[in-house]
């Protein structure tokens, strides 16, 4: 793990610390503690770097949930230092945790052998799907868990199919049912809509379970957790707010921030009036300026849609506005205001908090015409993670 950061010319810092309180808030508004949690590490934790993220907390939540095969693996590399594969989870040596590993996206045919050999658990939403895991179970005693389409129109049984895709499972002795789930398409946009899901999802499990005995369910994502009552002890997904933010305007003043993204000054210039910044001149000096170069560009993450709609970082506390076009590896800011110019070396804060300011990922994500979920995730691993603990 690097804990020397001054020869790193981009980097993110990952407040380890943070992230466990978020989960500790997300367990406790589940009503069942971080068991009830669900961490989603798919992308790379959101772009916060999966086995810092995993490693962080493997002994703090209930489950990991991931988009692929691939995902998967890397979650089993990094969440059992010292294990052993055990049906559909993972047991720590010298403990008796348990730390399941859903796969929330289809699966590839070619992938669902090796799912069914390491144990994870598929989302399924076609009988089609549950006769193929049946098929290549090979006597093995395979997991999976249900979606069920109420409104996100993305993968999952409609209503009117599921119990089909159930009895296909329950009626299998190769198979197990783990769960079954949904998820909120507009859970931060809609709240009738979404209440009115959620009252449908209630309604479908209480016939399902009535018909097939009990089984797990597992619907809220971040917005859901931090707006809507939760059935206490479900199972939640918890997402963008583990990372410290609200997909709401409101209800993140309990979350702690846990990704710092900073970058150096490389070079610090006089230009005299006339001159362009950047590709296309889009900027063009009024007066004689100061201007810094920072080593950080869309190569890095840091979205070239901004240019020139006002975006900034912060040096020494102050705000300093990138000047042009963000490049791919550099961006040019004005320092002229400082009394004492800059040096070759300072750090800049790209994104995060300082002190009592900060750029946040939503201001940046507004910039760039996106949203925070994008910004995180096209961070690109030449910006280097480093854990820091609060």
């Amino acid at each position: 793990m690097i804990s020397d950061t001054s020869q790193l010319r981009c980097w993110a810092e990952v407040d380890t610390g943070a992230l466990r309180h978020n989960a500790t808030v997300a367990g406790r508004l589940a009503g069942g503690g971080t068991e009830c949690v669900m961490a989603v590490v798919k992308a790379s934790a959101y772009g916060h770097g999966l086995p810092l993220v995993v490693q962080a907390l493997r002994d703090e939540v209930g489950a990991f949930a991931v988009a692929s095969l691939t995902e998967a693996l890397q979650v089993e590399k990094f969440s059992t230092p010292s294990s052993e594969c055990q049906g559909n989870s993972v047991t720590l040596k010298g403990g008796h945790r348990t730390v399941p590993i859903y796969i929330l996206c289809p699966a590839l045919p070619a992938e669902m052998r090796e799912i069914v050999r390491r144990g994870f658990i598929p989302a399924v939403s076609t009988q089609e799907e549950v006769r193929q895991f049946a098929a290549i179970s090979d006597g093995k005693q395979s997991a999976l868990h249900v979606v069920v389409d109420t409104g996100m129109g993305r993968m999952g049984a409609l209503p009117d199919e599921a119990a089909g895709v159930l009895r296909a499972v329950k009626d299998n002795a190769a198979l197990t049912l783990d769960s079954v789930s949904s998820h909120f398409p507009s859970s931060d946009e809609d709240e009738a809509f979404t209440r009115d899901q959620e009252r449908r999802f209630r309604t479908l499990v209480a016939d399902w379970q009535a018909e097939f005995g009990p089984f797990r369910t597992h619907l809220a994502n971040s917005a859901g957790i931090l707006h809507y009552p939760r059935v206490p002890g479900e199972m939640v997904r918890a997402g963008l707010m583990l990372y410290g933010l609200s997909p709401l305007r409101e209800s993140g003043e309990q979350l702690r921030p846990v990704f710092t993204w900073k970058s150096r000054i490389t070079l610090v210039r006089k230009l005299p009036a006339g001159h362009g910044i950047s590709y296309g001149r889009t900027f063009v000096t009024p007066h004689a300026m100061t201007v810094a170069a920072i080593a950080a560009g869309y190569g890095d993450g840091y979205p070239r849609q901004v240019s020139g709609h006002g975006a900034s970082v912060l040096l020494r506390g102050r705000r300093c506005p990138i000047l042009g076009r963000v490049t791919m590896d550099q961006m040019l800011v004005d320092v002229s205001d400082f009394t004492a110019p800059p040096s070759p070396g300072e750090e800049v804060l790209l994104m995060g908090c300082q002190g009592e300011g900060g750029i946040p990922p939503g201001e940046i994500a507004r910039l760039a015409g996106t949203i925070p979920w994008h910004i995180f995730t096209g961070i690109t691993d030449r910006t280097v993670r480093v854990e820091s603990r609060t």
